[in-house]
C-alpha cells in the first residue's frame, strides 16, 4: 500500500488534508475542504477533476528548498464562461528529484517545478542578465533555464504591474529578481485570467536546461512581491488554484496531485519521463484509490514566534500538519511524533527529526557529507506514518533514491528519509 495525499483547499483558510492509500508506486493528491472544518476518520467523498495535466519530468531538487523552508522561522515579517475543471499529466527531468508540468503563460510555453512549498509561479524574462553565486555576469546560458525565458511583446494579455518587485534569495547564493506582472495562465486546460507572476530579470541560478520556473500552489501569505517604493511592504497576492476559485474556473474548491516514481531508465537519464502522475484542479486526480482516508487539519502558524500552531486566527504559510508517529524497526526506541510536518511536492526525500533519521538508518545506510548513503541494492527497512488515526506506509523502493555519479562513475544512492534537524518546539520538518 503506498500513500496517496489529498489536500483539498478553500479561499477563507478553513481546510484540511485528507490522505488515501492509492494503487501508484507513491501517490500524492492535494486538495482543500471548504468550511466547516471538520476531523474524521474517514474523508467525504471528493469529486472527480475535470481539469489536469500530466507531470511530464523531474529535476535535481535544490539544496536551497530547504534554506527556503528553514527561513520562514528566522523572517522578521511576512515576507468569461466558466471552464469546466482541470487535470495534466506530469513529466522526470535530470535524475527524477521535482516534478515539472507544462504551463501556457499568455501564449508561451514553460516547463515548470509543481511546488506546494511555495506561493509563486515566476519564470525568466527574455534577455534577463544571468551571474554565477559569486556576482560575476555570466551569459544567460549559464544559468541553464530551459528557454530564452519570457518575451512580453509577443503576449496579447501581458499587463505589467509597475512598481513592484519580485525577489528570492536562497542560502547557498542563488537569487531571482525582477518585477511583477498580470498575465493569462493556463494548466491541464484550467486557464485563469489577470494572473500576478514573477518575472525574473536578474538571476544567479545553477538550473538543469529542463525547467524554466517555478509553479506555486501555497497560500498567499508566501508569495514574494513587494512595493518597489517600500520594499518592506510585501504585496501579497492569490496563487493559482485560490484566482482559480474566485474566477469560479474551478467548480469544486479542490486541487489534488497524484505522484509516481516513473521508470527506473527516467530515474537515470536527463530527458522527460512521461510516466509520473498528474496535476488535478477541481477534484481528484485520474488515477485509481482505495477506501483508506483521513482528514486532519492544517496547522497555521503564529505571526509573532513563526511556529506552527493549532491556535485560532493563526497565519497560513504551508500545507502543515500534524504526524502522530512513524513506524520501522527500532521505532520504539525514540519519540516518533513530528509536529509541524509541510506536505511539499517540491521535496523528494522525507526530512525527519534527527533521532527518528538516525533510527532508521542505522544498519543499512552511510552517514557520510550530511546525508544518509545507501546501496542502490539495497533493501530499505519498512517505514510508515500515521496521522489521523490511519497508517500508511511508503514504498520501500521509495527509500533508495539515485542521487547520481562519483567521480569514478559508481552509481550514488542515498536514503529516502533524512535528518530534518532536532525535534524542537520551532521544528518544521517535511514529508
Amino acid at each position: 500500500m503506498t500513500l496517496t495525499l489529498t489536500l483539498a483547499f478553500a479561499l477563507n483558510l478553513c481546510i484540511s488534508l485528507v490522505f488515501a492509500a492509492a494503487h501508484l508506486d507513491y501517490s500524492a493528491t492535494v486538495s482543500r475542504l471548504i468550511p466547516p472544518l471538520t476531523l474524521t476518520t474517514d474523508s467525504p467523498p471528493l469529486p472527480p477533476a475535470s481539469f489536469s495535466a500530466p507531470l511530464l519530468s523531474r529535476a535535481i531538487r535544490k539544496p536551497a528548498k530547504t534554506h527556503a523552508l528553514r527561513s520562514l522561522l528566522s523572517a522578521g515579517g511576512y515576507h468569461d464562461t466558466p471552464a469546466p475543471d482541470s487535470i495534466v499529466p506530469l513529466v522526470g527531468a535530470e535524475f527524477d528529484y521535482e516534478y515539472l508540468v507544462n504551463v501556457t503563460i499568455g501564449n508561451q510555453h514553460f516547463l515548470l517545478i509543481v511546488d506546494t512549498g511555495s506561493s509563486d509561479t515566476w519564470v525568466p524574462k527574455k534577455g534577463f542578465a544571468c551571474s554565477d553565486l559569486k556576482g560575476n555576469g555570466k551569459p544567460a546560458a549559464s544559468c541553464a533555464f530551459g528557454t530564452p525565458g519570457f518575451a512580453s511583446s509577443l503576449s496579447k494579455t501581458f499587463q505589467p504591474y509597475p512598481n513592484t518587485s519580485f525577489a528570492v534569495s536562497y542560502g547557498d547564493g542563488e537569487y531571482l529578481s525582477g518585477s511583477a506582472a498580470f498575465e493569462t495562465v493556463s494548466v491541464g486546460g484550467l486557464t485563469v485570467t489577470h494572473q500576478e507572476i514573477g518575472l525574473v530579470s536578474k538571476a544567479a541560478w545553477v538550473g538543469d536546461g529542463i525547467n524554466s520556473g517555478l509553479l506555486g500552489l501555497a497560500y498567499p501569505q508566501l508569495t514574494s512581491v513587494s512595493n518597489k517604493s517600500n520594499p518592506g511592504e510585501s504585496a501579497t497576492y492569490n496563487p493559482i488554484p485560490f484566482n482559480g476559485v474566485q474566477q469560479k474556473r474551478i467548480s469544486a474548491p479542490y486541487f489534488s496531485i497524484a505522484l509516481n516514481r516513473g521508470t527506473a531508465s527516467g530515474m537515470r537519464s536527463p530527458k522527460t519521463d512521461p510516466h509520473l502522475g498528474y496535476l488535478a484542479f477541481g477534484g481528484v486526480a485520474p488515477v485509481p484509490v482505495t477506501s483508506t482516508t483521513t482528514t486532519v487539519p492544517v496547522q497555521g502558524y503564529s505571526i509573532t514566534t513563526r511556529e506552527p500552531t493549532n491556535a485560532s486566527h493563526p497565519t497560513y504559510f504551508y500545507y502543515t500538519v500534524d504526524i502522530a508517529k512513524y513506524t520501522f524497526p527500532g521505532s520504539s526506541n525514540v519519540t516518533t511524533s513530528s509536529n509541524g510536518t509541510i506536505i511539499d511536492t517540491g521535496t523528494t526525500l522525507n526530512l525527519v527529526p534527527t533521532d527518528v533519521a538516525r533510527a532508521y538508518n542505522e544498519g543499512w545506510s552511510t552517514w557520510m557529507n550530511g546525508s544518509y548513503y545507501v546501496d542502490c541494492k539495497a533493501e530499505a527497512p519498512p517505514f510508515s506514518v500515521t496521522l489521523g488515526g490511519k497508517t500508511f506506509s511508503i514504498d520501500p523502493r521509495d527509500q533508495v533514491v539515485y542521487a547520481g555519479k562519483d567521480e569514478k562513475g559508481k552509481e550514488l544512492c542515498v536514503s529516502g528519509t533524512q535528518d530534518g534537524g532536532p525535534q524542537l518546539s520551532s521544528s518544521v520538518f517535511i514529508l
